[in-house]
């Protein structure tokens, strides 16, 4: 059976965001704390602190997105659920005219709506009018846990960072490390997505500098100005 990436496109898009983001916004922060201040328990502090604000805030926020798309999902559902039972001979016609549309001749799609919708006629409707299974169908919690893993797993990276590497370079560090990581994230992401590897490297690498350069930099005016 062949394997195509589109499948991969839900799962694949979360993960690499989440780490991409932890990576990016905790070492954007240590780094803009390091230009402002020369302690490195301001640093794990920080790091810490855009972990778990970082980790807790994308959990809520992918739990209302993917709430709001299952309470969509369900609403759609009652009404197919309410129009088969009060209209099962329109609703056949309806599905019909959906496999004609994709090619079908009409005697032949009327044929196969008739008997898909025997067998489960809310099932029938669901996946090819609403466009939604069982494999596609919302899931908030999962996708909550899913986004604050991944956020946590990036973010843990420039955390260790700053807390293992010398004083004296700890800023070089975070930035190294996690560049390095931003742009293997890419790589893979792309190579999973079927996109080319380069791509998704430099423009991962070329974003996360710009990011952590413009952090430092506003620490750096902030710790001289206070």
């Amino acid at each position: 059976m062949e394997r195509h990436y589109v499948d991969r496109t839900n799962w694949l898009r979360a993960a690499v965001l989440g780490a991409n983001d932890g990576i990016l916004s905790t070492a954007s922060l240590i780094l803009g704390v390091a230009a402002a201040s020369d302690g490195r328990r301001a640093l794990i502090v920080a790091g810490l602190a855009g972990l778990v604000a970082g980790a807790t805030s994308m959990a809520a926020g992918e739990y209302v997105s993917v709430s709001s798309q299952a309470d969509s999902a369900d609403a759609d559902l009652g009404r197919e659920r309410r129009e088969l039972k009060e209209n099962p001979r329109g609703e056949r016609h309806e599905l019909a005219g959906i496999y004609i549309q994709r090619g079908l001749e009409p005697r032949l799609a009327d044929q196969v709506a008739e008997q898909l919708m025997a067998k489960d006629a809310l099932e029938a409707h669901a996946r090819d009018e609403l466009g939604l299974t069982d494999e596609m169908r919302p899931r908030p919690i999962q996708a909550a846990l899913a986004s604050a893993a991944a956020f946590s797993s990036g973010a843990a990276l420039p955390l260790i960072a700053a807390a293992l590497a010398p004083v004296g370079i700890v800023q070089a560090v975070i930035a190294v490390a996690s560049l390095a990581c931003l742009g293997l994230l890419g790589a893979v992401g792309a190579r999973a997505g079927g996109a080319p590897m380069w791509r998704g490297t430099i423009r991962v690498l070329i974003l996360g500098a710009l990011a952590m350069a413009v952090t430092t930099g506003i620490g750096a005016a902030v710790g001289r100005a206070v």
